[in-house]
C-alpha cells in the first residue's frame, strides 16, 4: 500500500534535528536563522527553545507567520505556520536537552528560556533519497539529454504539498 503524502511528510519531519526559522522583521524584510528542533509532534506542531530577549520574539509579536525549512542529505521539507511564544516550565523541562545548557546556564529553569510553538498550516517535501532519488537521477538524465524537465512532480514518494 503506497504511503500517503500526509504520512510521508510526518515521517520525514522526524528525520530532522535542525531547521531554518524565517520570520519577518519590523521593516517587513524576511530573516532566517538556524534553530535546533526540540520536538516535532505528529500533527506538524514544532517546538524550539529560544531566549526571551531575542529579536525573533519582537518580530513574532508583530507578525506570527513563519516558515521553517529543513534539509538533510537529499531530503528537504518546508512548513508554513503560526508561531507562539510559550513560557511553560513544565514543557521546557519535558523538552530540555543537556546541550542547551550552553545557552541557558540556569538549566531548564533559566529565566531567559522560553519556547516557540509553531502550529503548522501547510507543508511541502522533496525526498530524493533511496529509490526516489534513483528515479529522480534517471528522470534528470533523460531531461538533460532531451532538453526537457524531469517528470517527478506527480510522484508523492518524491514531492508533495500537504495541509496540516
Amino acid at each position: 500500500m503506497p504511503t500517503s503524502p500526509d504520512k510521508k511528510f510526518h515521517d520525514l519531519l522526524q528525520d530532522f534535528g535542525n531547521a531554518m526559522l524565517v520570520t519577518r522583521t519590523a521593516e517587513g524584510k524576511l530573516r532566517g536563522r538556524p534553530m535546533a528542533l526540540a520536538e516535532a509532534e505528529p500533527d506538524g506542531t514544532l517546538w524550539f527553545a529560544t531566549d526571551r530577549d531575542s529579536a525573533k520574539i519582537d518580530e513574532l509579536e508583530k507578525d506570527d507567520q513563519v516558515v521553517v525549512t529543513m534539509q538533510s542529505g537529499m531530503k528537504y521539507l518546508s512548513l508554513t505556520g503560526r508561531a507562539k511564544v510559550v513560557d511553560d516550565r513544565a514543557k521546557a523541562a519535558q523538552l530540555w536537552k543537556a546541550e542547551w545548557k550552553v545557552w541557558y546556564p540556569g538549566g531548564k529553569d533559566d529565566p531567559a528560556l522560553v519556547l516557540l510553538r509553531i502550529d503548522g498550516e501547510t507543508g511541502e517535501y522533496w525526498d530524493n533519497s533511496g529509490t526516489g532519488g534513483v528515479k529522480y537521477l534517471i528522470e534528470a538524465g533523460k531531461a538533460l539529454l532531451t532538453g526537457s524537465r524531469p517528470d517527478v512532480q506527480d510522484d508523492a514518494k518524491v514531492h508533495a504539498k500537504v495541509e496540516l
